[in-house]
């Protein structure tokens, strides 16, 4: 997997994440708790990307 960028923008009460492969160009978010700690919303974004980027390959 190529490099992995991240973005963590506050919305409201809440974190949007996008994790984008900057090989491929796909982008994924997902919307978390401010509460929760920035290694785990990177973490559920990276999942969810990996998870896109294996369907795109099937």
């Amino acid at each position: 997997m190529a490099e992995i960028l991240f973005e963590f923008r506050q919305v409201g009460n809440c974190v949007k994440v996008t994790a984008i492969d900057s090989a491929s160009g796909v982008e994924v978010s997902i919307v978390g708790s401010p509460t929760l700690t920035r290694y785990s919303l990177q973490q559920a974004a990276l999942r969810k990307l990996k998870h896109v980027l294996e369907k795109k390959r099937k």
